[in-house]
């Protein structure tokens, strides 16, 4: 502490002799007084004022001077009103220092009492800004994770109830459903358990929830890619879907992104084995391991719907048949939700750049589109699905007729037996005897 206070006033001496002996200015100032601290500053401002060279100066002038925040106002002509930019910290506050402050000299060769910092802005409302836009986004996705995940477990119920219905379509509809819910479970898993602490600890179980994880956002997409696969055959390959088969699909969906997390994760282990496997170091592409074959599943069913679409448009405009119709639903279903998940993921790659709208509609945008994808898969694939409705409609009605035929059984059976009855039973019952 003495060694510290003992170079700030050797370094005002150097300042002052400095200043005696030539023109001081606000640079060279602050390369020789950098140890100073404001206090010091204002202490030895009268010092610092001392005009230089006076004698061979004509007319009024004010001298260099520094004000109470720190800003250094250099020697100026009367009457002039100067510009400095605003200071980057102030009381531990960070301020824009693309802003000026103003100040001027008076006549009498005097600085103005006050500077106006009118125009220097706190980046700390703008942090401030951010962090609430952030929270929101957080609540807006922790809401979107809820929502979808129970959809997800309703549409799984149908389609696990619902036997009548089970063809090769519907079956890649479950599965891929089914994706989703283990997605977003270990979400939560994620969300419950990572903490900085755990980040820095690197213990194998966070990896392994890590690695769960993006496993389960692989078979999104390949089961996506299994959709696209099944119509592309059915629609452009003339109907010929009785040689797919149910193993082949499970193949594309859960088999095959397996070993690509398995490549990933040994990636990981030897060149990035940190913070539990999330985010990624500088010049480290492991993550394009996994993330290569998503983009490029995502590229391949563009391609196939560009196809199906255009089938659609030039062939089966006119056929009604209801294979026919249940297509044009899937496809459809798959023109809204493939976009969905590709934009949400391509959104990734997108610098929304230092426009603070832009980063605002970037959060909100993507956290919307992240979260309620599990939400939309449910609607579009079960619960707008005329085959999945109209299956839940017959159920519904014969639970009906059969607690209807069940509730007048029970009301026969409670009506009591009148005493006509009675006497010509016990009657009956006499006469045989």
């Amino acid at each position: 502490m003495y060694c510290i206070r003992h170079l700030q006033i050797l370094t005002l001496w150097i300042v002052c002799i400095l200043g005696a002996g030539a023109e001081l200015t606000c640079d060279t100032l602050v390369l020789l007084a950098g140890n100073l601290t404001l206090r010091s500053l204002a202490a030895w401002n009268q010092t610092l004022s001392i005009p230089s060279n006076a004698s061979n100066v004509t007319g009024v002038f004010c001298n260099m001077s520094i004000d109470g925040i720190g800003t250094c106002w250099p020697r100026s002509r009367a009457g002039e009103v100067v510009t400095r930019p605003c200071p980057e910290f102030f009381y531990g506050v960070r301020y824009n220092t693309t802003n000026n402050v103003y100040r001027e000299c008076l006549s009498n060769g005097t600085w103005a009492m006050k500077g106006n910092y009118s125009l220097c802005q706190a980046i700390l409302i703008k942090e401030k800004k951010s962090k609430l836009h952030y929270q929101i986004a957080v609540i807006i996705t922790y809401l979107g994770h809820c929502v979808s995940l129970g959809a997800l477990l309703v549409a799984f119920l149908l389609f696990m109830r619902l036997r009548s219905i089970r063809c090769l379509r519907n079956i890649i509809h479950w599965n891929l459903i089914t994706a989703f819910i283990l997605r977003n479970a270990t979400w939560f898993v994620v969300q419950l358990t990572m903490n900085p602490k755990v980040h820095e600890s690197n213990v194998i179980w966070c990896r392994l929830v890590t690695a769960a994880y993006n496993y389960f956002h692989v078979t999104n997409f390949f089961w996506m890619f299994g959709e696209g696969c099944y119509l592309h055959t059915a629609i452009v390959l003339t109907y010929s879907t009785d040689k797919l088969r149910k193993w082949m699909f499970i193949c594309i969906g859960w088999c095959i992104p397996f070993p690509i997390i398995v490549a990933w994760a040994i990636g990981k282990l030897y060149y990035d084995n940190e913070k539990c496997w999330f985010g990624k170091r500088a010049g480290v592409y492991t993550d394009y391991i996994y993330q290569g074959p998503m983009i490029l599943v995502l590229l391949i069913n563009f391609i196939f719907l560009f196809n199906i679409v255009r089938i659609l448009m030039t062939k089966l405009r006119a056929s009604t048949t209801s294979e026919t119709i249940q297509y044009r639903k899937a496809v459809k279903a798959t023109l809204v939700l493939l976009p969905l998940l590709g934009i949400t993921y391509m959104l990734f790659f997108v610098n929304p750049g230092e426009d603070e709208i832009s980063q605002i509609v970037f959060i909100y945008f993507n956290s919307f589109l992240e979260s309620f994808q599990g939400f939309f898969v449910s609607v579009f694939y079960c619960f707008l699905n005329s085959e999945v409705r109209s299956a839940v409609r017959k159920r519904w009605h014969r639970w009906q007729d059969k607690h209807s035929i069940r509730a007048r059984v029970a009301r026969a059976m409670s009506i009591p037996t009148s005493p006509t009855r009675v006497s010509f039973h016990s009657i009956k019952q006499s006469s045989a005897l």
